[in-house]
């Protein structure tokens, strides 16, 4: 069985990534430096041949996955299973507020407990990453021979390169998730691979000029 070819895009900025504030599943608008950085991915990738653009449903993620999905022609498919970590009774604080209010569970963050939730419903590190290995192995399996683009998040792009790689959810992060970057992978049906991280040229050789466009 053939490869798929996977680009994964991390969602442009939002007044909440300036701020270190954590969003969730919270529906978080980009701001005008993310829709600047949404126009630049879908340049980049305007001469990839894509199969597909899928997305997660919230609006930071597909609104920079319509900037792909326009420049190769196709609609974007949003898809529940790509959305961010859920953070519970976190969502809409600051790591600094949690440390404050809730020291042991900060802590437990900090240490990247795999089986540590946070209250109210959020999602252990196990659970999102048989979450993202399920969605994107599901969504790649459709697709074999060609190509496809996702755009996500911070936290299942963390979990996808740590299941692309071998590395325990719970393993020092020594890779960087930038907002707007291209990140390419491939899936077979014995996993993922790595290919490139973090590519963030789009961005580097683009002037910021282009925000009053928006």
């Amino acid at each position: 069985m053939e490869a798929t070819r996977i680009i994964a895009v991390r969602h442009g900025e939002t007044s909440w990534n300036v701020d270190a504030r954590i969003q969730g599943q919270l529906d978080i608008q980009l701001n005008d430096t993310g829709r600047w950085q949404a126009r630049c991915v879908g340049q980049a990738l305007g001469a990839e041949p894509l199969a597909a653009v899928y997305s997660s449903d919230l609006g930071r993620a597909h609104e920079t996955a319509r900037a792909i999905g326009e420049s190769a022609g196709i609609p974007v498919v949003a898809h529940t299973g790509l959305r961010e970590r859920r953070f519970g009774r976190f969502e809409g604080k600051t790591f600094e507020e949690i440390a404050q209010n809730w020291p042991d569970h900060a802590l437990n963050w900090k240490k990247r407990i795999p089986e540590w939730e946070p209250p109210d419903g959020g999602e252990s590190l196990l659970t999102l990453r048989e979450r993202v290995s399920r969605t994107v192995g599901d969504m790649a399996a459709r697709h074999c021979g060609h190509q496809i683009a996702i755009v996500a998040h911070g936290g299942v792009l963390d979990a996808l390169y740590r299941i692309a790689t071998g590395q325990a959810v719970n393993s020092p992060r020594t890779w960087q998730l930038p907002n707007g970057a291209i990140n390419r992978l491939l899936w077979t049906p014995e996993g993922f691979t790595l290919v490139g991280w973090s590519d963030t040229q789009h961005l580097e050789h683009a002037s910021h000029d282009e925000n009053t466009s928006f």
